[in-house]
């Protein structure tokens, strides 16, 4: 029994890593916890289902979210080439890697890697957004006509038009009313809202680990952020 084994059978398994972790115990020659990974047999997630029915280390929902997690990362998705040999949960041939699916991969990675660059600018920009900006001098104006035109009182903007308020009401009304919130007020599968660039990116909540928030978003990606990034809708 391994190390991982023996320290969680008392308890079925709630972290993605760690089910992970098992996995590549369990079967070393299919799943692996670091390094290159393998394309696996499509419907694996069926054989792994019969294979651990009896084991009450991981539940099947955590065992689904693990595979998930695991297909998505960028080390599984750069193995997936065409050509390339699946392989079974004994580490055996089956089937290979077509063309489509490299293709589905590749476009995966990307947007993976453009969400992770765009949380990476985010972060940049509120870290630089909490320094204090000194303020610029004041040009003094270039002649006497520019200070007269300073003078000027700036024209009131028309009133807005009755269509115009509506609209904006509402465009208002469609965007949900958002709120931070903490690890203790969420709950696995918890619709959310995930702050990553300019507008919050909708999801739900996969897994909880301490501060951290693994959230699935629309397009299928999982990604995870710190709770501080996490949104969720305001109680009318």
């Amino acid at each position: 029994m391994t190390h991982i084994e023996e320290n969680q059978t008392a308890s079925k398994l709630s972290k993605t890593k760690d089910v992970i972790a098992y996995l590549a115990a369990k079967f070393p020659a299919c799943f692996y916890a670091e390094g290159d990974a393998k394309p696996l047999k499509i419907g694996v997630f069926d054989d792994l289902a019969a294979r651990l029915d009896d084991d009450e280390t991981v539940s099947k929902t955590r065992l689904r979210i693990a595979l998930r997690h695991y297909t998505n990362s960028w080390r599984y998705l750069r193995t997936v080439k065409a050509g390339v040999e699946r392989v079974d949960l004994d580490g055996k041939p089956a089937g290979i890697v077509e063309e489509q699916h490299q293709q589905h991969a590749e476009e995966t990675l990307a947007a993976s890697k453009a969400a992770a660059a765009e949380r990476a600018a985010a972060k940049r920009k509120a870290e630089a957004d909490k320094k204090p900006r000194s303020r610029a001098p004041k040009a003094a104006p270039a002649n006497a006509a520019r200070q007269a035109r300073a003078k000027r009182p700036a024209r009131k903007p028309a009133a807005a038009s009755a269509s115009s308020i509506n609209a904006n009401n509402t465009a208002k009304a469609a965007q949900p009313q958002l709120a931070a919130t903490t690890v203790a007020a969420l709950k696995v599968g918890q619709a959310v809202h995930v702050k990553a660039g300019v507008a919050p990116i909708p999801g739900s909540i996969t897994e909880l680990d301490k501060n951290d928030v693994h959230v699935q978003l629309q397009n299928g990606l999982t990604v995870k952020v710190n709770v501080a990034a996490v949104f969720v809708a305001k109680q009318e």
